[in-house]
């Protein structure tokens, strides 16, 4: 049965009105990525004790921890710092995947000049996860060296560490030019443990939900039912400004996408 989960700081900063609408949903999971408007990464252990306090008692799990580990770049000295608290936060919060990115890179640059030292900093990464017993889900955002599929698939069969696994943003590959499905499916299937649900058109239009983009959503969720695929699907919609969705359009993001689990005859949980 599959795991439904979403990036509810697109709900509310508040934790509280995160969690009502998850109720009303009927969703027992969320991506934790900041509460009150600060980063996961920058909580301290009181306030990380705090939310899961919350958590525990409205009967919500975390299913990964939205950090922002890897979104900077290459060229810039690596803060070790945000890597240790993403990690604490996925101990503290009980979550078994933290999220993480490969670095942008510098506009014009050939993405081969940046290969060793991407690996070099992914294998710390790996590493350190794995000595923390939590798997990173590889993210491909636009821009950085894993922006393909062929490069995130390089990443994570150099790195060679099972503490390194996929997460797939279609929407992401949409903005790289590419279609989800056809051009990526096929390469990350083997690495691939989480999803991120978010759609879009290739004109530019912006985010949409769910099967309502060229981000071949439901010819994906079709390959993974009948490849006993049993991993965790995370609404991120993005419908309004910024990382912004608010209750109405978070709301109209998980039903386009239930919609599209039920047409797939696809349990959730």
């Amino acid at each position: 049965m599959w795991t439904l989960s979403g990036f509810a700081d697109e709900i509310s900063s508040d934790l509280g009105q995160q969690c009502d609408l998850l109720d009303k949903l009927g969703m027992r999971n969320l991506e934790f990525r900041s509460v009150d408007g600060i980063n996961v990464a920058d909580l301290t252990d009181e306030q990380l004790a705090a939310v899961k306090q919350t958590l525990d008692a409205r009967g919500i799990g975390v299913t990964c921890i939205g950090s922002p580990v890897g979104k900077s770049e290459i060229t810039a000295d690596y803060e070790d710092a945000k890597l240790a608290r993403s990690l604490r936060a996925a101990q503290v919060l009980e979550s078994p995947f933290v999220r993480v990115f490969s670095f942008f890179l510098p506009a014009g640059d050939d993405p081969a000049r940046h290969r060793d030292e991407v690996l070099r900093r992914m294998s710390h990464l790996a590493s350190a996860a794995g000595s923390a017993d939590v798997t990173l889900v590889l993210e491909n955002e636009t821009k950085v060296y894993g922006e393909t599929p062929q490069r995130c698939v390089d990443i994570i069969e150099s790195v060679g560490s099972p503490a390194l696994r996929a997460t797939w943003d279609p929407a992401n590959y949409v903005h790289a030019g590419l279609a989800p499905f056809t051009d990526a499916y096929p390469l990350v299937r083997p690495y691939l443990v989480h999803m991120q649900i978010k759609d879009c058109a290739k004109d530019g239009a912006g985010n949409l939900p769910a099967g309502q983009g060229d981000g071949q959503i439901p010819e994906t969720l079709a390959a993974l039912r009948d490849s006993d695929f049993d991993g965790v699907f995370s609404l991120e919609p993005h419908l309004s400004q910024g990382m912004f969705s608010g209750p109405e359009l978070f709301t109209t993001a998980a039903n386009a996408f239930t919609g599209l689990l039920t047409d797939a005859a696809v349990q959730w949980k």
